[in-house]
């Protein structure tokens, strides 16, 4: 039995949030004990696991440390135990798509607020909504790919006391068309009516320069009606210059921002940070993408766990200078440091 005054014990504040949370399995089924097998698994995450059998091996491997804070009644819990109650409930039927997840992220701060599972992607459309209602929104800007380009989308953020900048593609027919051909023609002509700005980055043999065009002259948009809080409309240039090989692409957005092309031009490039500070994370570093987890809830629980990993590993200070990968190692070489990123527990309700 771990003693309570152990620094470990009083130290991890994290243990006592997910002692408050409810135990989804049936009493005469529990051989481990909830927490310990929750804290053994955002352990194993924060050190680089990346599947059950991982967190099994983490278990053995620790086992005598984990005993410090840990009751362990049982010993560490087999692989199938972790896959058992991540899973939860009914196996995925044969020739069903694997789970897609949605998050919400915080540009500013670098931390996942929530999500919100889709069974597929045709599903996000009503899952962001959900997503959004579950958030503080007021005074924010909510930026999203075009699959979130919607009308009600759009009101459900203006109604939220927020702003948008909603990427425009092909789903939204004559209205990208409309936009794209009104852009195009303005930015050829110099129209005066656009505000404009550029930006440019270098690195690793690639110079990629961003401009970006905003006009608040809508009138001649026939749906502007139809978008809630409507204001302006832009696009983005990407011109990357790769060894010597260049490409141009062009990005078009409807936005409730009144004119002011840098704060469009920073919500955009906040919203492509999301690759590299969240999924490139999720994907890379935390092996999402490869992730056999598809029973049941295991797919949507293993990421609820990922991410409150990756917000403890943003959370923390003491390593800032170090990349994510370099903290994630930090946490299995030194208990200390692991100690440390269980004791800063972040907002946990994503």
């Amino acid at each position: 039995m771990p003693d309570p005054t152990s620094e470990s014990s009083a130290r991890i504040d994290l243990l006592s949030t997910l002692r408050a949370l409810p135990d989804p399995r049936v009493e005469r089924t529990r051989l481990h004990k909830f927490e310990d097998i929750l804290l053994i698994s955002i352990c194993s995450l924060l050190c680089g696991a990346e599947s059950f059998e991982d967190m099994e091996l983490f278990g053995d491997a620790k086992e005598s440390w984990l005993r410090t804070f840990l009751e362990l009644p049982h010993g560490i819990p087999s692989h199938d135990t972790f896959n058992r109650l991540f899973a939860l409930r009914r196996a995925i039927a044969a020739g069903q798509s694997p789970k897609v997840v949605v998050s919400a992220w915080a540009a500013g701060n670098g931390l996942v607020l929530g999500q919100r599972r889709v069974e597929d992607k045709s599903n996000e459309i009503t899952a962001v909504p959900e997503l959004l209602r579950s958030l503080e929104l007021a005074g924010c800007i909510v930026t999203l790919d075009a699959m979130g380009c919607q009308r009600r989308i759009a009101r459900e953020i203006i109604e939220a006391d927020a702003q948008y900048v909603l990427a425009l593609k092909g789903n939204q027919g004559t209205a990208h068309e409309e936009i794209q051909s009104y852009l195009d023609a303005a930015i050829a002509s110099a129209d005066p009516a656009l505000a404009g700005c550029e930006h440019v980055e270098k690195g690793h043999g690639r110079i990629e320069t961003r401009r970006y065009w905003q006009s608040a002259d809508i009138g001649w948009f026939a749906d502007r009606g139809k978008w809630e809080g409507l204001r302006s409309v832009g696009v983005v240039e990407s011109v990357r210059d790769l060894h010597g090989q260049t490409s141009t692409e062009r990005r078009y957005y409807l936005s409730s921002l009144e004119l002011d092309v840098k704060k469009f031009a920073h919500a955009i490039r906040s919203h492509w940070g999301v690759e590299n500070q969240l999924h490139w994370v999720l994907d890379v570093v935390f092996g999402e993408d490869q992730s056999r987890a598809r029973t049941g809830h295991a797919a949507e629980n293993l990421a609820t766990l990922r991410r409150w990993a990756l917000n403890l590993l943003k959370a923390d200070t003491r390593k800032a200078r170090h990349s994510i990968k370099g903290r994630i190692k930090a946490a299995g070489w030194d208990h200390k440091y692991l100690l440390h990123l269980l004791a800063l527990t972040p907002n946990l309700d994503a």
